[in-house]
């Protein structure tokens, strides 16, 4: 068994690289950390009481609940149903970056994103659907599964075209008032998520600096980034777990 000495540093690593991390997402990274060491594996309260002994710990969010989401929206198994969202930026000059993204409701990986300085319009819409399929199928001119594509009723996603690009790749294509219990709240998680644990501490000097990034923080979030509803594991990590049981 390592003792706490050997576990602090590690610890204070993984927290200042990821200071938005709580003590069960630092544990499960320590835990695929202490692997290849071949230490055995901590447990998480373990993992609490150091980082409460050390100052570690997040700041108890002492503001209002979120809102509780009761749509039906995650899905059990993967390339079921996709959903759609955007955010923007905000940089330090005061250029702004606008992003969309698709995202697996069941393993929750990001599939593809777009990014532009100019505002989010239905041509990028319908380029994230055609590169979401190419993403997870290949070369492929419609999908060889049934998915459904999930949006809110942003004018993007709305536009005829879009909706008609949608289904002729073979989308089921729903559009959903926002903020209503059937509203796309996996996607809305997310944003939280990547503001907090990315673009909240990162270099936002301008478009550029931040359009140059956009990359690198998304696939540390599909290989590295713990979910709760995933078990404690990354989107990928869960994603092949989930293949390596249909195969094996």
């Amino acid at each position: 068994m390592v003792n706490d000495e050997f576990l602090l540093p590690l610890i204070r690593e993984m927290t200042d690289a990821r200071p938005t991390y709580g003590y069960r997402r630092v544990t499960q990274l320590l835990r695929i950390r202490l692997t290849p060491l071949e230490k055995a594996p901590v447990n998480h309260k373990r993992v609490y009481r150091i980082m409460k002994l050390n100052g570690l710990l997040l700041q108890r969010y002492s503001g209002k609940p979120n809102r509780t989401h009761d749509g039906k929206v995650v899905t059990l198994r993967s390339n079921t149903r996709w959903c759609s969202d955007s955010f923007s930026i905000q940089c330090w000059n005061g250029d702004r970056v606008h992003v969309i993204f698709s995202l697996e409701t069941c393993d929750r990986e990001v599939i593809r994103h777009l990014s532009s300085t100019i505002g989010v319009d239905g041509a990028m819409a319908r380029d994230l659907m055609v590169e979401s399929v190419e993403a997870r199928f290949g070369q492929v001119s419609k999908l060889p599964v049934r998915v459904q594509w999930l949006s809110d009723n942003g004018p993007c996603y709305t536009a005829n075209e879009t909706v008609q690009t949608g289904r002729a790749l073979g989308f089921e294509v729903c559009t959903t008032p926002a903020y209503s219990p059937e509203s796309n709240g996996v996607a809305e998680a997310f944003v939280k998520t990547f503001k907090r644990d990315y673009v909240w501490s990162a270099d936002l000097t301008d478009a550029r600096t931040v359009m140059a990034q956009l990359s690198k923080w998304f696939e540390d979030y599909n290989e590295n980034a713990p979910h709760k509803g995933l078990r404690m594991l990354s989107p990928r990590q869960f994603r092949r777990q989930q293949e390596e049981k249909l195969t094996g």
